[in-house]
């Protein structure tokens, strides 16, 4: 029997799940095992990498920040037997814990390009309570969009980067009049092969050089899309 003919079946899924209030505050990390262990409460039949440290055939999409949640996390897994869509996507709603919901799941025909290959666009929305008039946060974005320079410092133990955020922009920084005396602004940003920037240094931005009136550290970021080519990442879905 040849080596080809010797390889085990594998069947193909992608999910797209949220990541709701209640796990807010946990990592990435955190996050994939806590998808692991549903996966494994469902009895599904996984696929498992080979070698002394065999690890759930999973993988996710551009890794969120700790404090934001989303409703556009997606994810790959392995099957090694073939189970209908349906029922999978049963055995995995009943297994996924407060905080993750199923939103779409499919069985691809084919193994997929990687999801952190695919995705070159985040869309987020930020709510966040005004510390002024609204025309005050209109004007505040309109010079954002109209500097030829918008540059944020990240600081990390080891060193200080400068990050031009403007090269990561798509489009502009929308803004509208919420609730509560509340603003919700919405962008997108590209993901790129050599880096992005994360929404939260972009209200920093915002804040400290173009004046934004808000209050910062009450902001709720939420991830609303992830895009690949300026499609979205299941093929059924609708780009927003």
């Amino acid at each position: 029997m040849s080596g080809d003919s010797q390889k085990r079946a594998a069947y193909y899924c992608r999910a797209r799940v949220t990541k709701d209030e209640p796990l807010r505050y946990i990592s990435h990390l955190d996050y994939a095992s806590t998808m692991q262990r549903a996966i494994r409460r469902a009895k599904l039949p996984a696929a498992y990498s080979e070698g002394f440290n065999p690890h759930m055939k999973l993988s996710f999409a551009s890794a969120l920040a700790v404090g934001v949640t989303s409703d556009a996390e997606y994810m790959d897994f392995e099957l090694t037997e073939r189970v209908a869509q349906e029922e999978i996507e049963f055995r995995l709603r009943r297994s996924l814990p407060e905080g993750v919901r199923l939103l779409a799941l499919r069985v691809l025909a084919e193994k997929p390009k990687a999801l952190m290959a695919a995705v070159d666009e985040a869309q987020y929305e930020i709510t966040v309570p005004l510390r002024g008039d609204f025309a005050g946060a209109e004007a505040a974005l309109a010079a954002f969009d109209t500097a030829e320079s918008c540059v944020f410092f990240r600081e990390t133990p080891k060193k200080k980067r400068e990050i031009e955020i403007r090269q990561y922009m798509r489009g502009k920084v929308h803004a509208q009049l919420s609730s509560g005396g509340t603003a919700r602004l919405t962008m997108a940003i590209r993901i790129t092969p050599g880096g992005s920037v994360k929404p939260q240094e972009v209200l920093t931005v915002l804040c400290e050089k173009f004046a934004l009136p808000v209050r910062m550290d009450e902001a709720l970021v939420r991830r609303v899309a992830l895009l690949g080519g300026g499609r979205p990442l299941l093929s059924e879905e609708v780009a927003p």
